[in-house]
């Protein structure tokens, strides 16, 4: 069973009581610290990026830029990324990628923004 720690991190634990534990796993959760947004609009009207097109630019390094290693889908329209992927280049390399696969709808304009996070004790 998991259980958080005060510094951002997972460690889990062994099943069954009286085993030997496990080495312990430590998750870093402060890499992908920021909650981004991930949307379309359309007529006016926003609509989520669908999770399978957050997973095809997050899988294919089409960019050959490093910065964007750090992006992590994890939801229709959401996303975790790192401190230091910039937002707009984010939202243009995306716009770019989602063109090509023919994911966006004519007219469609992309929009990324982040979302406010709060740290859970």
């Amino acid at each position: 069973m998991p259980r958080d720690n005060d510094a951002g991190r997972v460690y889990l634990q062994p099943e069954e009581p009286g085993k030997r534990p496990a080495t312990r796993l430590c998750l870093n959760q402060i890499m992908f610290a920021r909650k981004v947004l991930v949307e379309y609009e359309q007529d006016g009207a926003r609509q989520p990026c669908p999770l399978k097109w957050l997973d095809s630019f997050s899988m294919r390094n089409f960019t050959n830029a490093t910065v964007f290693d750090d992006t992590l889908p994890v939801a229709d329209g959401s996303m975790e990324v790192g401190t230091h992927v910039p937002l707009e280049q984010l939202r243009e390399a995306m716009e770019d990628w989602f063109r090509r696969k023919s994911y966006l709808p004519k007219g469609a304009r992309l929009r990324v923004s982040e979302q406010e996070t709060r740290i859970q004790r």
